[in-house]
């Protein structure tokens, strides 16, 4: 578990790492391919050390040294997942399209990760049967066959991010032209195509739709991950639920526009430069309202460690949850610290205390983790955070990182 000795104003400059949502597609993408796929900027967290497991189980070697991997190897593909590494994230399941088009035939357990409600993969497996697959089911998990994949349209109802990159990538190897509509535009997927690219895939990008076309096989590249925009954003919100000047580095601004625009107008004073964004957090937030949505929309991932921040406003907060209908695991302990919300389906309201108090709380998942490390720092007193088996999956060593802008934080045996 993690003790905070909250209280104290943070202050300083932290280095970003790289994104963990383009890190896991990243890795799975060298399925595609047998030659060396190596990539840079790579985040040293839980979720990625899965990710690497569930390749080499699949056939690829890793070497992976410093913040570089490279990935080699996977003449022959095992065409099936082992289950305990499907069911422990739920990335592991974009594996299913390159195993079903380098393999020609698939077994991946249904997916696991973060309890956040249902989160189905219709999408993933309506857009692989559009593209010839046949899909059926056995104990758990998905078989899916198919001698070739042949290039179609297919529309999404929601931009989902996974099945835009499932299609993504089994569209790299199919027959002819994949045709996405209403993708998702997260800059995690365009980070993904930018590989393929490099990979010699195909991949042109519409104002509805992205276009993929074909190749017989794909080759090696070497890419650098894009900055993580939910690890710069849960930063920045350290440093404004302090009150402190937190200055994040090695970041993309424009992939943060929703969060500046909304930390700006809770009071916040942000300055921005090239690869760098600065903030000086208010002695008290003013009341924001908000909803998530797909990107360029306010990030979900965000919202949790938002709530937490706003919890301490000057007034009355609402904030609506689009994206995942069981996004609320921060509410409960956050209650346990004095906050005052109130949620009705998918809509919080949160009424603004002067004060947040320490408490021993627990995570159930990693961006509820991360509001509570944030409700701790705020809280006068010291406070400890069980669970923190789940903020490893999505950031980087988080404790060296807070105590190196101020912050009183240990890692302590629960």
């Amino acid at each position: 578990m993690i003790r905070i000795a909250g209280g104290e104003k943070l202050a300083g400059t932290v280095q970003i790492s790289g994104a963990k949502n383009a890190a896991l597609p990243a890795i799975i993408a060298s399925l595609l391919t047998t030659k060396p796929v190596v990539l840079h900027n790579v985040p040293h967290l839980a979720d990625v050390e899965t990710a690497v497991t569930l390749v080499q189980a699949l056939g690829k070697e890793v070497r992976w040294r410093g913040r570089t991997m490279e990935i080699r190897g996977g003449e022959e593909l095992h065409p099936e997942a082992p289950a305990e590494l499907v069911q422990r994230m739920r990335a592991s399941f974009l594996a299913l399209g390159p195993l079903l088009a380098r393999a020609k035939r698939a077994k991946v357990p249904l997916p696991g990760g973060c309890a956040l409600g249902p989160r189905p993969v219709d999408f993933h497996l309506y857009g692989l049967a559009r593209l010839g697959a046949r899909i059926t089911f056995a104990n758990g998990a998905v078989l899916a066959e198919a001698k070739f994949l042949r290039g179609t349209s297919v529309y999404l109802d929601f931009p989902s991010v996974g099945a835009t990159e499932q299609l993504l990538l089994a569209g790299t190897l199919a027959e002819g032209e994949t045709v996405i509509i209403n993708p998702a535009r997260e800059p995690e997927v365009a980070d993904l195509a930018e590989l393929l690219r490099k990979m010699g895939a195909e991949v042109r990008w519409d104002t509805d739709r992205v276009t993929i076309r074909g190749r017989r096989e794909l080759e090696g590249a070497e890419h650098t991950l894009i900055p993580d925009r939910i690890e710069t954003g849960t930063y920045l919100l350290a440093g404004a639920i302090t009150g402190g000047k937190v200055r994040a580095e090695n970041v993309e601004p424009q992939h943060l526009a929703a969060l500046l625009d909304r930390l700006s107008l809770a009071g916040c004073e942000i300055e921005v430069g090239k690869a760098w964004v600065e903030l000086i957090g208010p002695r008290r937030p003013k009341p924001v309202d908000f909803r998530t949505w797909p990107y360029p929309g306010f990030p979900t991932d965000l919202q949790p460690p938002m709530v937490a921040f706003l919890a301490l406003a000057e007034g009355r907060s609402t904030i609506t949850e689009t994206v995942y209908a069981a996004r609320f695991g921060h509410v409960e302990p956050l209650l346990q610290m004095g906050a005052k919300i109130q949620v009705s389906g998918s809509v919080q309201v949160v009424d603004g205390v002067e004060g947040l108090r320490p408490a021993a709380v627990e995570a159930t998942d990693i961006r509820a983790g991360a509001a509570l490390v944030l409700a701790a720092l705020a809280a006068n007193g010291v406070s400890h955070v069980r669970g923190e088996q789940h903020i490893r999956r999505g950031y980087e060593n988080m404790v060296e990182k807070l105590r190196a802008l101020g912050a009183r934080v240990w890692e302590e045996e629960d």
